[in-house]
């Protein structure tokens, strides 16, 4: 599956050099006036995972293929953009099939470089970008609810679900609070989703830290962690100017570079983990002479669906999966090793996928 990230934030809280970091290019101009990112940026990046090498190596592969993410960068927010203010919010339809939002908050002080608001406060930023946020779902709700009525008493089912939902959702908004908050039935949730409603994507707040407070964060995103936990949500502390400069390096050099910082691993690795925890996901692997490959799947689905995420016709047809444990595959040095042992499994339809399965599905085609 083709997981989506949007970066949100007011101007000059790092969004860019954040985005430029993770795609380990400067696709995206970082510049220290409001509004240099203009048109969305968007980028795909390959999924930290070494277990996926550890697999490779074993058989061995040719080719490494690992699960890929998306990431969308878009303008500066700023109080008011509703209203016009600013660039106003006509970027905003570029997140709306994201899977989730990632609000980024600046954490550091530096007065080389302008805050929109005059005063690094990263709490206040991010309430100016979700009531920004909240009113551009508060707008384009109540234009559908006069079409919504006279459908819905025309007899319309899924208008009059559509309206329900709406409805459900104003009652959040008007109260100031994102539609996330809303509890919504496992019946309804494709519905839901098709509002595309902004405020009720899953939200990972991210901290741009000074180098100093790369390693364990400071006080401003203390806070930040403080209100993400409140709501609900994840959070990460990173420092997009040292990750920027991490991306420019060699593997080897980045090791060295991450020692003198007493960092284990790049920041940008912990924020797609938050991702997909956020969301949910997990990993699956495909093993083989041509290629080791990393698949992304949702917790809890099962071997068919898993199976569907390579293509259709494989959950179409599926049989049965044939499956190892990711420490038993690698432990018995690949799937001879495994079936000798006993280690290889038949699944069936009903085989809820664990995160490292490696798998090879029989199916009619």
């Amino acid at each position: 599956m083709a997981l989506k990230v949007a970066i949100v934030g007011l101007p000059n809280v790092g969004k860019s050099t954040l985005f430029n970091a993770l795609t380990q290019t400067a696709a995206a101009q970082a510049a220290n006036y409001p509004f240099c990112t203009i048109e969305p940026n968007t980028g795909d990046v390959a999924v930290p995972e070494p277990r996926l090498d550890a697999l490779a190596a074993i058989i061995p592969s040719k080719e490494i293929i690992p699960a890929r993410i998306n990431f969308v960068d878009i303008a500066g927010l700023v109080r008011g953009a509703s209203k016009g203010e600013g660039l106003g919010n006509q970027f905003l339809a570029n997140i709306r099939d994201c899977d989730a939002v990632a609000f980024v908050a600046r954490c550091f002080i530096d007065d080389d470089i302008t805050h929109v608001e005059g005063k690094v406060d990263p709490l206040a930023d991010l309430e100016t970008i979700e009531t920004e946020l909240m009113l551009a779902d508060l707008e384009s709700l109540e234009k559908r609810v006069v079409n919504l009525e006279k459908r819905a008493k025309g007899g319309d089912k899924e208008s009059a679900q559509t309206l329900r939902l709406v409805q459900l959702a104003l009652v959040e908004l008007n109260a100031g609070r994102p539609a996330r908050k809303a509890e919504v039935s496992a019946e309804d949730a494709k519905a839901w989703q098709m509002l595309q409603l902004l405020t009720s994507k899953p939200a990972l707040y991210v901290s741009n830290v000074d180098e100093a407070s790369a390693a364990s964060g400071n006080a401003m995103s203390a806070s930040v962690a403080e209100r993400a936990k409140r709501d609900g949500a994840d959070h990460v502390a990173i420092s997009a100017q040292i990750e920027s400069e991490i991306a420019m390096l060699d593997p080897a050099e980045r090791t060295e570079f991450l020692e003198t910082l007493e960092l284990t691993e790049p920041g940008l690795n912990k924020l797609i983990r938050e991702a997909y925890h956020l969301l949910g996901l997990q990993t699956y692997f495909t093993v083989g002479p041509k290629e080791a490959r990393a698949w992304t799947i949702h917790k809890g689905d099962t071997a068919p669906q898993a199976a569907g995420v390579i293509h259709t016709d494989f959950e179409k047809g599926f049989i049965r999966a044939e499956t190892i444990a990711y420490e038993d595959y690698v432990r018995l040095k690949g799937e001879a090793g495994a079936r000798d042992a006993g280690k290889l499994r038949q699944e069936g339809k009903e085989y809820v996928v664990k995160d490292g399965d490696v798998m090879n599905f029989r199916f009619n085609v």
